[in-house]
Order: C-alpha cells, then sequence, then structure tokens
C-alpha cells in the first residue's frame, strides 16, 4: 500500500469516525423518541464552543473543559430539550408535525445563541481533544457502537426502549416510564453530537452557520441505515469518508473537472442526495402544522397598516433606505413558502436554493455569462431567470409526489445542499460575478418602489392560489389529503403546481435581493437561512401573506438594528412554542381575546332600543315547526333534513302545519340530489328532523334495537334482522364494478386471497367480518388506494386497476372514510364545492341540491368543518361524495360515531340513492344495521369471502358473529 493511499485512507477514516458519531446519536433519539433531530448539528456546535471557552478563553485545563462539556453540558442539554420541548408536544396529542417544526427551531435558536455570545466570525482556535490521527476516533466509535448494541439487546433498558419504539402507549400501560426512556435516548445523542462538534471543531470552520450545516449533511448514514440499524451506520459512514478521501486524488481535466471535484469534496451531500430521494422513505406520517380553523381573512385594517408601513422607508436615506431594500426581495422569498407550506401544507425546507438560483441566472444573464443566452438588460434578466428556474422546483415536487413527513423534509433539505454546495460554492459559477440594478431603478429610493410594485404582483398571485377552484382543491389537500384525493382532487400534479409556483416566487424573490445587495452572495443564501425562513414563516402563520411580510420585516429590522443573531434566536423561541399555536401568534391572540370577552354581547339601553324600532320595524316571528319525538330526528340536534332533496325547500315553508299534511306532501316530492339529475329521495321519502314529517312511502324501519323511523321514540323492534322499509328488493342487473381474483399482502401476510366481488345498480352491499379478515383491504383495493399484487377491478368491463384514487373518482367511483375525511379549513359549503368541482358530473346546482339533500342549507353551511358535531360532519363528507354525480359509491363504516337517530336518518338516505340506481358497499361492523339495510351480504375470513347472500340468512349463521 502506497503512502499516499495508507495516508488518504487514515483521513477518510477520521472523518467517517465524527460522521458516524452523528449516524449513532441521531438513531437513538429517533428510536427513543421518533423525532429527527434536526437540532443535532447545533448542539454539537454549542459543544464545540464551549469547550473553546472553558480551555482557550477561561484557561481551564482540556480534560476538565471536555468533561464538564460532554458528560454535563451535552446531556443536560438533551434533557432540557426533552423535558421542556418535545415532552409537552406529547402531552398535548401533537404528532410529529410540530416535533418537526420544534426540532427546526431548537436548531435556529441555538444558532442565533452562539452567534449572539461568540459572533458570527469564524474560529481556528479550537483544543483538540483527540490527536489527528483515526485510531482515536474510530475506538470511540466503535465501543460506543458496541456499548449501545449491548444495552438495546441485553438489559432492561434496552427491553424498554424496544418497546416504547413498537407502541409508545402500550408500553406505558404496560407500566414503563416512557418519559424517561426518551430523556435517556435525548441525553445520549446530545452527548454523541457534542463529541461530535469537539472531535471536528480543530478541523474545520467553527462558526455558527458551518459546523451545523457540515453534520447535518452527514444525516445521509443514518437514513442508510433505515434510522435503526446502528451496524449499517457505522460502516456507511467509514465507508463514504474512506472514498470521499481517495477521490481527491482525482484530477479530471475537460469540462466535468470542476464538478467532478466538487462531488470528490462533498460525497456526504452525494450520499445524503441518493438517501433522501432515492431510498424509502423515512417518517411517513405527516409533518406538517394542520389548521384547526377556518381560514380567517385578514382585517382590511391590517393589510393599511401593512402598506403604511411598507411606504415609510420612502422618506428615509443613506444606510437605513439601504437595508429596508431587503424586505420586499424577502417577502417575495417567503411568500413562496407560503405558497408550497400554506396553501398545499408541503415542506419545503430548500426554498433558499431557488432564491439563489434566481439571484445566480439573473447575474449571469445580465452578464452574458449564461450559456446560449445573450446578454439581456437586467430587468429582462430577473423575467428569465424566473422563467427558467420554475421549473426546477420539479426537483423537489417530484420527490413530494410520493414523500409526506420527514421523508419529504429530508428530500427539500438535501436539494437545497446540494444546490449550495455544487453550484454556489464553485468557483465557476460565482466568480467575479456582480449584479447591477434595471435601468431607472438605480437608486436605492427608485429602486424600492420597483421591488414594492413586484411584491404587490406576487400577493395577488399568492391571493390567486387561495381563492377559487384551485385554492379550494389545495386547502383540502393540505387539510387531508387521502380524501382530497377521494374528492377527485388531482394531487400530484397540485404538489407539482405548488412547488414550481413557489420555486418561480422564490427566484423572483432572489434576484431582487441580490439587485438590492448589487452582487452575487452565496451566504445569503446557505441552507441554513432556508431553514430559518421555513420557521419564520410557520410560526407566523403558515396560512397567512400578512405574515409573511412581518417575518421578512423582523428578520432584516432585528439583525440590522442589533447585534447578529438576535432574529435567528426569536424565531427558534416561537417556533420552539408553535405546538401552543400552530395557527401563529395572531390566531393564538384571537383565541385568547375570545376567553377574556365576557359572555353576551353590549345591550341597547331603553332610548336605543326605541330607535332602532323606529329605523327597523321588527320582522314577524317564522313559524315553527312542531315538535318532532327524538326518535324522529335525522341528524345532530334536529336541525337537518336528511333524504329530502328539493321537497325540503317546500317543506320549510309548511314547516308550521299539520304533522299529517306534512307527510302527504312528503310522501307525494320527489327531489334531485346533484349528480345528473337523479332522485334524492327514492320513493318521496321525508325525513324527520326538518318538521312535522313521516316515512311515506319511501320510510322504513331497520333492526333490531334501532328505532323505527315514523317519529316516535326508540322501542324494541322484534327479534331478528328485517328490511327497513317497503322498497321491493331491486331487480337484478349487470354489475358496475367487479373485482376479480383480488389478492394483497403486506410483507409476508396475506390480505386478500382471490376475492371476487360484484357491485350492481340500485344494490346494497354489505361486507362483514371480524377485526383482520380484510374488509378494510378490499375496500382500498377497490377505491384505488392500494394497489393488489394479483387481480383486477373493472368499471363497467374498464379495467382500473392501476388508476389512482382520484381518477377513479372521477370516473364515478367514490368513497367516504372512518375516520371522517373532512377539510377542517374550509366552510360546510365549500367543502361540498370540492366534491362538486372535482367530481364526475359538472353541475352549477349540485352544490345547492346537495346541501338542501343533507340538512346543510341552513346557517351551518357558512361554519368552518372543524369543531363540528361528529354527526354533522358525517353529513358533511357524504355532501361531498354526493356533489360529485358518483355511480359507486363506497361506504367505510358510516354508522361510526353516530348516535341510533343519526344512524336511522342516514339507512334512509343511502335506500334513497340505492332506490335512484346508485350501486352501494358498506363496510360495516353494525350487523343491525347490515340486516336492515343491504339487499346481499358477504362475510369475510382469513382475506376471503366465506359467505354470501341475503342479509337474513347469512347473519344468522355463527361464522359473522365475530363481526360484533
Amino acid at each position: 500500500m502506497s503512502s499516499l493511499t495508507y495516508d488518504l485512507t487514515l483521513a477518510g477514516l477520521s472523518v467517517g469516525s465524527a460522521a458516524a458519531l452523528t449516524g449513532i446519536g441521531l438513531i437513538v433519539t429517533y428510536r427513543a423518541t421518533g423525532v429527527l433531530n434536526f437540532a443535532h448539528g447545533a448542539i454539537a456546535m454549542v459543544c464545540a464552543y464551549a469547550l473553546r471557552q472553558c480551555v482557550v478563553v477561561w484557561g481551564w485545563p482540556l480534560w476538565l473543559g471536555a468533561a464538564v462539556t460532554l458528560l454535563v453540558l451535552a446531556p443536560g442539554l438533551g434533557v432540557v430539550l426533552e423535558r421542556f420541548v418535545f415532552r409537552p408536544l406529547s402531552v398535548l396529542g401533537l404528532g410529529p408535525a410540530q416535533t418537526l417544526v420544534a426540532s427546526i427551531g431548537v436548531f435556529v435558536l441555538l444558532v442565533g445563541a452562539a452567534a449572539l455570545l461568540w459572533g458570527q466570525g469564524a474560529r481556528d482556535d479550537a483544543p483538540e481533544l483527540v490527536p489527528d490521527e483515526p485510531w482515536g476516533q474510530l475506538a470511540v466509535v466503535l465501543v460506543l457502537a458496541a456499548g449501545v448494541a449491548a444495552v438495546v439487546r441485553r438489559t432492561r433498558f434496552g427491553r424498554e426502549l424496544r418497546a416504547v419504539v413498537d407502541d409508545r402507549q402500550l408500553a406505558v400501560l404496560g407500566g414503563i416510564d416512557a418519559d424517561r426512556v426518551a430523556a435517556a435516548g435525548w441525553a445520549f445523542g446530545s452527548f454523541t453530537a457534542g463529541l461530535t462538534g469537539v472531535l471536528l471543531a480543530p478541523y474545520v470552520r467553527l462558526d455558527p452557520y458551518g459546523l451545523p450545516l457540515l453534520v447535518m449533511e452527514v444525516v445521509a448514514v443514518a437514513v442508510a441505515a433505515r434510522m435503526r440499524s446502528l451496524t449499517v451506520a457505522v460502516v456507511v459512514a467509514l465507508g463514504i469518508g474512506v472514498a470521499q478521501s481517495q477521490l481527491t486524488r482525482l484530477h479530471p481535466s475537460g469540462w466535468g473537472e470542476p464538478l467532478l471535484q466538487a462531488a470528490a469534496t462533498n460525497l456526504f451531500v452525494v450520499a445524503l442526495l441518493v438517501a433522501a430521494l432515492v431510498l424509502p422513505g423515512v417518517g411517513e406520517r405527516d409533518a406538517l402544522p394542520r389548521t384547526a380553523t377556518a381560514r380567517v381573512a385578514t382585517p382590511p385594517g391590517a393589510w393599511i397598516v401593512a402598506g403604511v408601513l411598507l411606504l415609510l422607508p420612502l422618506g428615509l436615506a443613506g444606510r437605513d433606505l439601504h437595508t429596508a431594500v431587503q424586505v420586499p426581495a424577502l417577502a417575495v422569498i417567503l411568500l413562496s413558502l407560503v405558497v408550497v407550506t400554506g396553501r398545499g401544507g408541503q415542506i419545503s425546507l430548500g426554498q433558499a436554493a431557488y432564491a439563489g438560483l434566481g439571484a445566480l441566472f439573473t447575474a449571469l444573464l445580465a452578464a452574458g455569462r449564461f450559456p446560449g443566452l445573450p446578454r439581456l438588460p437586467e430587468l429582462a434578466a430577473l423575467a428569465v431567470a424566473v422563467a427558467l428556474v420554475a421549473p426546477l422546483g420539479l426537483l423537489t415536487g417530484w420527490p413530494a409526489i410520493g414523500r409526506r413527513g420527514l421523508a419529504l423534509a429530508l428530500a427539500t433539505f438535501a436539494v437545497g445542499v446540494g444546490v449550495s454546495r455544487f453550484v454556489f460554492d464553485q468557483p465557476y459559477a460565482t466568480a467575479g460575478l456582480t449584479l447591477g440594478r434595471p435601468a431607472g431603478f438605480d437608486g436605492d429610493r427608485a429602486f424600492y418602489v420597483l421591488e414594492l410594485l413586484l411584491l404587490a404582483a406576487a400577493l395577488l398571485a399568492t391571493h390567486a392560489l387561495r381563492r377559487g377552484r384551485t385554492g379550494r382543491a389545495l386547502a383540502a389537500m393540505r387539510d387531508h389529503e387521502r380524501g382530497a384525493q377521494a374528492a377527485g382532487v388531482r394531487v400530484p400534479s397540485l404538489k407539482l403546481l405548488a412547488f414550481v409556483a413557489g420555486a418561480a416566487l422564490a427566484a423572483l424573490g432572489g434576484g431582487l435581493l441580490g439587485m438590492g445587495l448589487r452582487a452575487f452572495d452565496a451566504a445569503a443564501y446557505d441552507p441554513v437561512r432556508g431553514l430559518l425562513w421555513f420557521a419564520a414563516v410557520v410560526v407566523l402563520g403558515a396560512d397567512s401573506a400578512l405574515g409573511a411580510l412581518v417575518a421578512a420585516a423582523l428578520l432584516v429590522g432585528l439583525d440590522a438594528g442589533a447585534r447578529g443573531g438576535v432574529a435567528a434566536a426569536l424565531i427558534g423561541v416561537l417556533a420552539i412554542l408553535v405546538g401552543r399555536f400552530p395557527g401563529g401568534p395572531y390566531e393564538a391572540l384571537r383565541s385568547a381575546a375570545r376567553r377574556l370577552r365576557p359572555p353576551g354581547g353590549p345591550a341597547l339601553t331603553p332610548a336605543g332600543i326605541r330607535a332602532r324600532a323606529l329605523l327597523r320595524p321588527p320582522e314577524p316571528p317564522e313559524p315553527r315547526p312542531a315538535p318532532v319525538p327524538v326518535g324522529a330526528t335525522g341528524v345532530a340536534g334536529g336541525a337537518g333534513r336528511m333524504g329530502a332533496g328539493q321537497a325540503g325547500a317546500a317543506g320549510r315553508e309548511r314547516a308550521g302545519q299539520a304533522e299529517a299534511a306534512g307527510r302527504e306532501r312528503a310522501g307525494q316530492a320527489g327531489g334531485r340530489y346533484g349528480g345528473g339529475g337523479r332522485t334524492g329521495a327514492g320513493h318521496g321519502t321525508r325525513p324527520e328532523g326538518g318538521g312535522p314529517a313521516g316515512p311515506g312511502r319511501g320510510g322504513r324501519r331497520f333492526g333490531s334495537d334501532r328505532a323505527a323511523g315514523h317519529g316516535t321514540a326508540p322501542r324494541e323492534a322484534p327479534a331478528g334482522p328485517r328490511r327497513t322499509g317497503t322498497r321491493p328488493p331491486p331487480p337484478i342487473s349487470s354489475p358496475v364494478l367487479t373485482a376479480r381474483h383480488l389478492r394483497a399482502r403486506y410483507g409476508g401476510f396475506t390480505a386478500l386471497d382471490g376475492v371476487d366481488l360484484d357491485l350492481s345498480p340500485g344494490r346494497i352491499t354489505a361486507v362483514v367480518g371480524p377485526n383482520g379478515a380484510g374488509k378494510s383491504t378490499l375496500f382500498h383495493c377497490l377505491a384505488g388506494t392500494l394497489r393488489p399484487v394479483r387481480g383486477a377491478v373493472r368499471l363497467d368491463g374498464r379495467d382500473i386497476t392501476s388508476l389512482p384514487a382520484h381518477a377513479r373518482t372521477r370516473l364515478g367511483v367514490a368513497r367516504t372514510f372512518q375516520q371522517l375525511a373532512v377539510f377542517p379549513s374550509l366552510t360546510v359549503a365549500e367543502n361540498v364545492r370540492v366534491g362538486a368541482e372535482q367530481g364526475r358530473v359538472a353541475d352549477p346546482g349540485a352544490v345547492e341540491r346537495t346541501l338542501r339533500l343533507l340538512g346543510l342549507d341552513g346557517p351551518v353551511r357558512a361554519l368552518p368543518a372543524a369543531g363540528l358535531p361528529t354527526g354533522t360532519l358525517r353529513r358533511v363528507e357524504l355532501a361531498r361524495v354526493l356533489a360529485g354525480g358518483p355511480r359507486v359509491l363506497l361506504l367505510d363504516e358510516p354508522a361510526a360515531g353516530l348516535d341510533t337517530a343519526e344512524v336511522a336518518a342516514l339507512a334512509r338516505v343511502l335506500e334513497a340513492l340505492a332506490a335512484d340506481g346508485t350501486a352501494l358497499l358498506v363496510v360495516e361492523h353494525d350487523l343491525d344495521l347490515v340486516a336492515g339495510l343491504a339487499d346481499v351480504a358477504h362475510v369475510m375470513a382469513a382475506g376471503r369471502i366465506v359467505a354470501s347472500g341475503p342479509p337474513g340468512r347469512v347473519l344468522d349463521a355463527p361464522g359473522p358473529e365475530a363481526g360484533r
């Protein structure tokens, strides 16, 4: 072995050892808590600074400084983070959404605090804890890995750790102190982070931004190990370290020389890109805070104040005006995050890359250095740069199609780091590059006016993506992605639209920022800046354009008017607390004001009452409906009318008339439910909840111990299942949806094994069976959310097995969910409109007819879906489905969470839909509902249909009793 090869191998083992330490710490923290610790690199940086402070500044012995830093500060910091940041999120029942943002908040806070305490300059006098040879570092890595493996496999704590990882709630019920396990995991993870920082600091640039990013680049080793295997993490880290060192021997020539040299010195970044974009994703759960209430319009007064404040810098001069020039440019960049994150609900940690590309392309085009294009004036160069960068949004938009949560966070972060390392840091792209301003806008004041005009255009574009059909579809995707797919929203295309639009806005803001600075500064678009921008937008209201303006003013103003790091520290604190107010500070203030507001409104004085009477005569009181017994109410609170169709309008006008007359009219009336001219009430059924009504010809009782439905209280029904009314058995017709030989597997478990199923128009088919029988898997295969490994699903003879859920919805196969799939940030009417706009039938009147059908056409239509009762939300979900005019309706546990009266009303609506020709499939545990509703029932067990036939015969057999 040559001396050079040996020396490079030793250097690679040294770098790989530090990367292995990072991988070990990330894996242990993730396995103990489920948190991908984005703050790992910041903790490493803080510990490296702390050791330098103890040894270099205070003059402590090296061993004492190392002991305090690694054995006290590092694990103590981890325990504090677990106790005061992440444990409260767990207690509040918050998921990975808030933990991810909180983790980024800790990163930003520690970076800002370090900049405040030690300055932003690089340090080159960090003490050397281990000699510059790999054997000591490698020994530390191997000892730690072996020790962790031994603890996990052979000790009681290891068994508790494995139990918490498998099922935290079950482990707690078994008597395990999950908080203690999490605290230990955080302490050990922070210890490894501190050790990594202390070992790396003497050989790399020690500054608040560089070291944290360097540590986070090697997260690839943990992702490659699937966040589980310490052995794989160590081997991958050492292998990449050695390979990177050996590649430095290469000196290629030609046009590829700079790129190959960049890859050779940034092999961990290449590995991060591969691990994040190619390997299966880690942590696929949603990772963004979901809006809990309807989108609240910003008060006009707030926009007036914002406009006045934005105009104030026009009266400034000198350095103050030059600083203010950065605010509109940064605001445009942050608006790109509002589009991607706030509107589309997607994580984007790489927007700084698109902003930097916008500035770089603008500078290259203006200088005539862009390949294949001539020199352009600055304003034209900016427009062309935006057009060139916008398609590059697919770099993060394409992975977003199949990734969510932490996997998407890693993918976007990897793209940002890759662009920074392979483009911005390379002299061949940025050397000697300056950036001027457009002709006529060279002065700061004139250029600020241009920025305001472009900011106004960006605000209008952002507003357009919030309103109308596209805005509702984006909100639906953000609130409930699978529900949006089931409503017919083209989720993949919508994600690409969000990322492309976000890239265009970021490029526009980046170009303006470069023009304001009169140069391309790679540090202004560092990936750490991207994390700071993301945290700022989220904590100030991800869906708020005004929040983006406030965030831009805070970031620029605080850093310009105070010591560097103040803005990062403030945003970090707010991000740590984001779990307490996921809607942003403005929503938190509104909620606090509502709680502090005294009950009741202001009362008029007698004089005021007389004055109001003179100005506005009192309106005659509306006729009140006749009292309806509890058992007859078809909806929660008796406010709705399920199954009335257009007859509901006439019924409201005559709500005060006699009950008998109401029944007669309801029996004669028909309705349409909004999808292609179908009757919504079957044979003239009239719901009992909206006024004096009775069963009419279509009213029927159903099942044992269910309400009779004739306007009487619940009573004991005769034993044995029976149908709910007089609807004659539908004639046998050709099936509209067929499934043949369906087979599905989860790992080594066969969930479906050769299942055949036919759904015919006008017939209600039920599938029952015990938990684990394969009912849900069959449902997902029919709905398009799961593709079987064998078999076919056909709609009118057309093979739709490979079609996704949204495509099937547009063909007329609609579904509901067992866990409610509504869009809480939209109103009831907007929820229904999403289904009408994306469904099979384009019918302008579908929304209103469906709202009337399900008793949602009153004041409830304008209420946000968040916070409504379960029964009402079930109606909202069903209304959204019906508004699209489905031919096949798949209902997954439709009675879950409903009381007896609500189930009775639901049954009447389903019977009306079947009578109108819709093919229905009901997966249900309530055998009484199945017995009284279905025309045919299938019993499943062990992935197969074991019995089929009329419910009265099939459900009396002993087999399906397990389904109860």
